[in-house]
């Protein structure tokens, strides 16, 4: 019987390579907080670290490292899915752990130079090595070209090692969405002088890099989660991921026109992108409600409860933040008067959590179950689990404090700065010192700290979860696609 006490000896090649995208993937977890934490004082207090760490700077690096974790995490996902959902070893192992090197290198050394290099020339050669200057695509040209070369290795350990061992429903689709994970990625590797045009091809990286590559990778990740906490049936969880692709790829392209509404793009782009915006989150809030549903038909018994309330709190924050705030701003006759106010930051926050965090930590979680040798996490826990519950009520509540708060302060922007003084420099300017709009960045600022304090003490219980616990977890035989 095993004594809980962490034993790597019983993870196979992929999921030791997952362990390491995961650590990267809290580091930079707790890095974004940081950024994001001194960005939202400098929106209190504009002289903090002027001149120093200024506001342009720590905002890039927080927004950058929120994608960059986030797709740490959910690369290692996927290693660690990979050798079980395939039934033999990751083909190209060696080479996966040569690119997670590579690529984590690159990444240490973009932070650097943005901190240490913060402005200069806009000319090719701080474009190649510097800073590319597109919003959310700050990363340097050479790095442009290491994140694809790095995507193209991982896509070569997923098709092959699928192609020697048995394919699923899972398989395929998540096959394929790498194909695209990569290829939706180029379209920010050229620069058109046109400014439409330039745009028109930066959303497409933003929106469906991000938005639709991202959701069905998601997709794939909680479908086999759902089968590894749950044990529900895979025909479930597989008919939801086709649905999730159809609409991905149908709704999701459409829908990419809500971001063409100010960039001269035809007319007929309001109407098409208004409508077919909100669709995404559908299908796995729909997998999760489904496989909750089954689970508890079939009597079944979780053992991770950690695993399954960070999946829940997806299902709900994925609805919330991409769907309702998303779909409550994007309608053009809405966003004449919301685009580029904190609304948009507010929807932002709720979205990429929701979506894209909650996932990841609950696959941490998982990851934490099977490397102290499948123990159990679920009631009876060591303290009764009061560090994984405080730090998902400390996160969850500091994320939607925040979301409020921009909420808020996005409201007074649209109704003081746009709808009344018309979008001019004295509406901004009026926008910016009206005390709703102070008083709610004041507690962005509160709810950002009690979020970093929720994710250091996800990392806490992360560290020391189910140590000394023998209990063993059920296990569930998901049966081949």
């Amino acid at each position: 019987m095993r004594t809980g006490i962490i034993d790597g000896a019983n993870l196979n090649g992929g999921q030791q390579l997952a362990v390491k995208y995961f650590s990267v993937a809290l580091v930079l977890f707790l890095v974004q907080m940081l950024f994001g934490l001194l960005a939202a004082i400098q929106f209190v207090r504009p002289d903090f670290l002027y001149n120093v760490l200024d506001f342009n700077v720590n905002r890039m690096v927080h927004i950058d490292a929120m994608v960059v974790w986030m797709l740490y995490g959910f690369v290692g996902a996927v290693y660690w899915l990979l050798e079980e959902e395939s039934g033999t070893r990751v083909v190209g192992l060696a080479v996966g752990n040569l690119a997670f090197w590579v690529l984590t290198v690159a990444v240490a050394v973009v932070v650097v130079v943005y901190l240490w290099v913060q402005t200069g020339p806009g000319n090719d050669l701080t474009r190649w090595f510097v800073n590319e200057g597109r919003e959310y695509l700050e990363a340097p040209r050479w790095a442009d070209f290491g994140i694809v070369a790095v995507l193209g290795v991982f896509f070569y350990n997923v098709a092959a090692t699928f192609s020697r061992g048995r394919w699923s429903g899972i398989a395929g689709v998540l096959t394929l969405d790498l194909v695209a994970l990569a290829g939706l990625y180029c379209a920010g590797m050229f620069y058109l002088t046109n400014i439409t045009a330039d745009q028109y091809w930066w959303w497409w990286v933003i929106h469906l890099w991000v938005e639709a590559t991202w959701e069905v990778l998601v997709g794939c990740i909680m479908a086999w989660g759902l089968m590894h906490v749950l044990g529900v049936r895979r025909r479930i969880v597989e008919t939801w991921l086709y649905i999730e692709v159809a609409l991905m790829f149908g709704s999701g392209i459409l829908g990419l026109g809500h971001h063409y509404f100010w960039i001269g793009t035809p007319d007929y782009w309001f109407s098409i992108g208004g409508f077919f915006s909100a669709l995404e989150p559908i299908p796995l809030v729909a997998m999760v409600v489904h496989s909750v549903y089954d689970a508890g038909v079939r009597k079944l018994r979780n053992g991770n409860h950690p695993a399954l309330a960070w999946i829940i709190a997806h299902t709900f924050g994925n609805f919330l933040g991409a769907g309702v705030w998303g779909f409550m701003h994007t309608l053009p006759q809405i966003n004449l008067y919301t685009h580029g106010t904190q609304w948009t930051a507010s929807h932002g926050h709720l979205a990429f959590f929701g979506a894209y965090a909650t996932i990841n930590i609950a696959f941490f979680y998982i990851a934490m179950q099977t490397w102290r040798g499948n123990i159990w996490l679920g009631s009876g826990l060591a303290g009764e689990g009061w560090k994984w519950k405080g730090a998902l009520a400390l996160i969850n509540l500091g994320v939607i404090g925040m979301t409020v708060a921009l909420l808020i302060a996005g409201y007074e922007q649209s109704f003081i700065e746009r709808a009344m003084e018309g979008s001019t420099w004295r509406g901004y300017f009026a926008g910016q010192m009206h005390p709703w709009f102070q008083q709610a960045m004041a507690w962005r600022l509160v709810f950002g700290v009690v979020t970093l304090a929720g994710a250091l003490l996800l990392v806490w219980d992360l560290l020391t979860i189910g140590v000394g616990e023998t209990r063993r977890a059920p296990q569930f035989a998901a049966e081949a696609g």
